[in-house]
């Protein structure tokens, strides 16, 4: 089983997220754990107090290093757990990254709040940090609640097949092929007519030559890292090449 422990000031946030839908029912099902631990159950005062202003001045509050070690210290009971924290000053959340946490099999994400946390918990505790995105929000629940879902999904038996998100964008470098459903005329927009064709072949040749073309329109750094994996994928690729001229 799968177990992502959550490290928060907020942890009725992460629960009202983490327990609906597909994770909720993965949950259910023993197949994924995902706890949400409250740091200030770990201050060592009546106000559960859990951050303070800075050294040297400035604005904001700076997250206690103490309440978060005791918390974490309770989570790993002396043994080493891979430890996140979502962080502005992360390296890019990816799906690989998300593959390699799949791989632990249980890992702790650190929520910050406020200005940061106490960089002395981190040179203690953390493995690494991670980042959504290069913009700031309040919090890390929302980043981490990210992490948790693309991972988390990818656990055997939370999706109906392997295939509902090894054909999904960016599994292997490419944007997803648009996607169509009924009816086949919206609005005097038709749906492609290789999709009603039945043509097995021909559909899969079509989504993969709209993956590659979306790719190169919408994300060209994710273009030019892209390997084709076969003859089929160069051929496409010159078709989308000679279509430019």
């Amino acid at each position: 089983m799968m177990q992502i422990d959550i490290m928060t000031l907020f942890p009725e946030m992460i629960r009202a997220v983490m327990g609906q839908s597909i994770i909720g029912r993965a949950q259910d099902k023993g197949l994924v754990r995902v706890r949400a631990v409250n740091i200030r159950d770990w201050a060592d005062d009546k106000h559960h107090k859990a951050d303070d202003s800075p050294y040297g001045g400035g604005r904001g509050q700076v997250m206690l290093a103490e309440p978060l070690f005791r918390c974490h210290d309770a989570l790993t009971r002396g043994e080493h757990v891979h430890t996140v924290l979502l962080s502005a000053q992360g390296k890019a959340f990816h799906q690989d990254a998300a593959r390699r946490l799949l791989d632990k099999g249980r890992f702790i994400l650190v929520c910050g709040h406020y200005e940061g946390i106490d960089q002395r918990f981190i040179d203690a505790c953390v493995d690494e940090e991670i980042s959504i995105g290069d913009f700031v929000l309040t919090g890390g629940e929302i980043p981490a609640m990210a992490v948790a879902d693309a991972v988390c999904r990818m656990v055997p038996g939370v999706l109906p097949d392997e295939q509902a998100f090894t054909d999904e964008s960016h599994w292997d470098g490419l944007l997803e092929h648009p996607q169509y459903t009924r009816p086949e005329v919206w609005r005097g927009r038709a749906v492609p007519e290789v999709l009603l064709s039945g043509h097995h072949a021909n559909i899969v040749r079509w989504r993969r030559k709209m993956s590659l073309l979306r790719t190169k329109t919408d994300r060209p750094d994710l273009f030019a890292r892209f390997v084709p994996r076969d003859k089929q994928d160069k051929k496409l690729l010159d078709e989308i090449k000679n279509s430019d001229r």
